[in-house]
């Protein structure tokens, strides 16, 4: 195995900032706890990116995986010392660059920098939503990801994509703008939630949980209709919904009906700040996860879920069922009515299908991070 770099730069600066962790930073942090022990971090620097000694490494490394560290001058130091020292000259010549978040790669100069010293940049690509599907996204991120992605391709050394249907929106997106593809791989994600002690029941009624940013992709907007027409239908006898995630953009519709909406108050709840420990409980307990995306590029709720034998509603994406398979209950995101029906169903005591989905999860077995690594350093090795 060659030597190993990682880019750390999203994760420090959130981290500094006070941001939670996103499923992208999830990702960069397992990246860490697997090559830690033999890697440098990567700092970008507007333009210039800068190598950490392996002691300053060892402690970013530290610092980012202690996010209850209360280490901000540490942290403020570490990136001082390395925009002091981007210039001094060091000899990276082979190494592999891991870049898991697509930061910096809208400036092509960031990885062609790396290259011209030596470094072979490999990029882990999330998903093409901006670009195939921008009317879920900021204004101006169709353009911004159509350049990390040419980025990607142009510099990588190799790219490693979470799912099939990933790295083949990325083979279309080259096709379409004449590029060549890199040598590639899919490496499925995994999840750590299945490990974690989960305490007791969280709400007493049923309840069903959706879990994710408030943003127009993941569709919110359908399911607090639904929950007003259930609360209207059936009173206090309603199952109860628990919101799990942080406010995100252009979610104003989402944010009254959660502020505003008499129908919806004790009866849906916003947990904004969630840990681990406590998403695990919330998935534990409920009837259902439920997942109404337009579009996705992995499904790691989605596996978190099944792994802690809960059952599934969701979108019918080509993501979720390279996951899942058959196991979940598919329907439409635009299908209201069905939607309706499968949430009054497995609110039940005796609903046949959720008893039939839980039938057959007894197979399901989610990716572990062993096996990620094993097809990441493979594919490495290859290379």
């Amino acid at each position: 195995m060659p030597r190993v770099l990682i880019d750390i730069s999203r994760l420090c600066y959130r981290q500094l900032s006070g941001r939670l962790p996103t499923g992208i930073d999830r990702v960069g942090l397992e990246y860490i706890r697997h090559y830690a022990d033999r890697a440098h971090a990567v700092l970008a620097l507007g333009r210039f990116s800068s190598v950490l000694s392996r002691s300053d490494s060892e402690r970013a490394f530290r610092l980012l995986l202690d996010p209850q560290s209360n280490a901000t001058r540490q942290r403020l130091r570490l990136i001082m010392k390395a925009y002091l020292g981007w210039w001094v000259s060091q000899d990276i010549t082979g190494c592999v660059v891991f870049n898991t978040s697509h930061t910096g790669l809208e400036r092509a100069h960031y990885a062609a920098q790396l290259r011209r010293r030596g470094a072979r940049p490999v990029f882990f690509v999330h998903d093409l939503i901006p670009v195939t599907h921008p009317e879920y996204c900021r204004r101006g991120e169709r353009e911004r990801h159509m350049a990390r992605m040419r980025t990607a391709v142009t510099t990588g050394w190799g790219i490693i994509a979470n799912s099939r249907d990933t790295l083949d929106a990325l083979g279309r997106f080259c096709r379409e703008m004449g590029l060549q593809m890199p040598p590639a791989v899919v490496a499925p994600l995994a999840t750590s939630l299945s490990q974690m002690e989960t305490g007791p029941r969280p709400v007493a009624a049923p309840y069903f949980v959706v879990v994710g940013t408030i943003e127009p992709r993941k569709n919110h907007s359908l399911l607090l209709q639904l929950w007003r027409k259930l609360v209207e239908r059936s009173g206090e006898a309603a199952p109860r919904l628990a919101v799990i995630g942080r406010r995100g953009w252009e979610c104003e519709n989402v944010v009254y009906l959660l502020e505003r909406c008499r129908q919806l108050n004790g009866v849906v709840a916003e947990r904004g700040a969630c840990s681990d420990a406590e998403l695990a409980t919330y998935l534990r307990h409920a009837q259902a996860l439920l997942i109404p995306s337009f579009a996705e590029g992995y499904g790691i709720p989605l596996a978190e879920a099944l792994s802690l034998g809960t059952p599934v509603i969701a979108s019918d994406l080509p993501a979720f069922r390279e996951v899942a398979d058959e196991i979940p209950e598919y329907v439409d995101p635009l299908d209201g009515r069905r939607w309706m029906e499968l949430i009054e169903d497995y609110a039940g005591d005796r609903s046949a299908l959720r008893a039939a989905q839980l039938e057959r999860m007894k197979g399901f077995r989610a990716t572990t991070w062993q096996q990620h690594f094993q097809a990441v350093d493979e594919f490495i090795e290859n290379l």
